[in-house]
């Protein structure tokens, strides 16, 4: 089995038994930690595993060609792997393949309008049913805040709403707000109701944006809460509060600067922007190529220097910076378990392969935020130093005020 060299290099916590498609079992055994058993069915696998191991292991479990044993699951395997996982890029096979990714990246983040829609269209076109069966109820698919360990995925969801309010100084009437990337328009609609704004909201996904017209329109706010169908790079207009919230990892790296310079543009004299994002601590590199071929095509979760070596072309200054740390971990274990309480569901509306897909997309995440370099990173910006106050006050403030 030509992985096993890889494995034994890679397994320096827990132990990882596999049972090779000759039925022969391989024992990987590190520190004290956790046991978890797979079984390879394809011989194939033997050496695929071994040239493209980020890849072949997702594509693997979705084919049914590798299987977890003793009643383990996915995020079982997944966890255990990622406790090792920064080993992978000693190996020299591997090193090869990072050493080519980094000149085969500008490609795959190239992302004009046109492939910005479809890309889009991949992920956030599905069926209303999947997104209902494992979000919260307002449909937030984002990062949740779970400022109380106990709460429920749709208390945190609405802290982090809230969170994300305290920081845009809604507290002026008459203000106008941009939402860039709207989602199911969840928080344009918390934002107007909490402070009276108008908001208008941008989204690339036709189903999003009929959806959150109609939850709109179903509570009469129309006329100040409006959706549409729109690349952020075509609004002109000019607002007093921009917040984006999980976009900015589908902009592409070397579209970063005329994202921010947009910004700018549509942002007033005096105003305050709001950018929450995933982010990487360990510096620029590339996306899982299993995430960027079945989930998110043309996505990347930047580095922080990336992000602000962008920002330091343009003319907003970085007010405020945030580090929300396992918050997505915890926000993808919930989701995890809604999709598993309705996997029958999700089977009847597409098929089997496509459930074990969603499993490793959900468990894969929760482990990149656990245990590799994956955070949430929340930047307040502006174009005028003074546009926020010089303590963090009002922030607590806002919080405690509309936390009922």
């Amino acid at each position: 089995m030509l992985v096993a060299p890889l494995l034994r290099t890679l397994m320096r916590r827990g132990t990882l038994r596999v049972i090779d498609a000759r039925g022969k079992l391989h024992t990987f055994a590190g520190e004290p930690g956790d046991t978890v058993t797979i079984r390879l069915h394809d011989r194939s696998l033997h050496w695929k595993l071994l040239l493209n191991p980020r890849l072949v292991v997702g594509e693997a479990y979705m084919d049914g060609t590798l299987t977890l044993e003793d009643d383990a699951t996915i995020g079982d395997f997944l966890h255990l792997v990622g406790e090792n996982i920064h080993l992978l890029d000693e190996n020299a096979v591997i090193k090869v393949r990072n050493w080519f990714a980094q000149w085969v990246r500008p490609l795959q983040q190239h992302n004009p309008i046109g492939r910005a829609r479809q890309n889009v269209a991949h992920h956030y076109d599905l069926s209303d049913d999947l997104y209902d069966l494992f979000l919260d109820p307002d449909r937030q698919y984002s990062c949740a805040y779970f400022d109380t360990p106990n709460h429920s995925l749709e208390q945190a969801q609405h802290a982090k709403k809230r969170h994300l309010a305290s920081k845009l100084l809604l507290d002026r009437p008459g203000l106008s707000v941009l939402d860039i990337g709207s989602g199911w328009g969840g928080l344009g609609i918390y934002l107007h109701k909490e402070s009276g704004a108008s908001v208008t909201g941008l989204t690339l996904s036709r189903e999003q944006q009929a959806y959150a017209t109609e939850r709109a329109q179903k509570l009469g706010i129309q006329d100040q809460v409006a959706f549409h169908l729109r690349d952020y790079r075509e609004d002109t207009g000019i607002y007093d509060r921009i917040v984006s919230v999980g976009m900015f990892e589908h902009v592409g790296v070397k579209h970063y600067v005329e994202f921010f310079r947009k910004v700018e543009r549509l942002l007033k004299e005096d105003g305050v922007a709001l950018l929450h994002t995933i982010a990487r601590w360990d510096g620029p590199s590339v996306t899982n190529p299993w995430l960027r071929k079945y989930i998110f095509p043309g996505g990347y979760c930047p580095s922080l220097s990336e992000v602000f070596a962008a920002l330091e072309q343009t003319g907003l200054k970085s007010l405020d910076v945030e580090m929300l740390r396992l918050h997505y971990a915890d926000t993808l274990k919930h989701w995890s378990r809604n999709f598993q309480a309705n996997r029958e569901r999700v089977k009847a509306v597409y098929d089997e392969r496509f459930c074990r897909m969603w499993e490793f997309y959900l468990a894969g995440s929760e482990a990149a935020f656990r245990h590799q370099d994956h955070m949430v990173a929340q930047i307040q910006l502006a174009r005028r130093q003074d546009a926020a106050p010089l303590t963090r006050d009002y922030m607590v403030d806002w919080e405690r005020a509309h936390a009922a």
